[in-house]
């Protein structure tokens, strides 16, 4: 595998390998509504599509269940794993 295809990934696919969604069509959907906002290089922007491509080191923010989630891209993964290989995808961020 590609270094690129290693630290990229669709964002669809990224939320649904981090466990954050039961499935990829609830991930699309969630980001379709433009419900997840993406900060890169200091720029943030919504996301609005399911294939927008999610970089390591990308911060993503949104509401989920009632709370307000803040995670840093650390891996593409390869699969949806268990658990303990999904929280190893990204590192929380204090919600300020």
């Amino acid at each position: 595998m590609s270094d690129a295809a290693e630290t990229t990934c669709r964002a669809d696919v990224w939320l649904w390998r981090a466990r954050f969604f039961k499935s990829r069509s609830l991930a699309a959907k969630y980001l379709e509504e433009g419900r997840v906002r993406m900060t890169r290089g200091g720029i943030e922007t919504r996301l609005d599509k399911p294939s927008r491509t999610l970089h390591v080191g990308d911060q993503l923010v949104f509401a989920l269940g009632g709370r307000l989630i803040a995670v840093r891209m650390e891996g593409a993964g390869e699969r949806r794993g268990p658990a303990s290989e999904a929280r190893a995808l990204y590192t929380a961020l204090e919600n300020n």
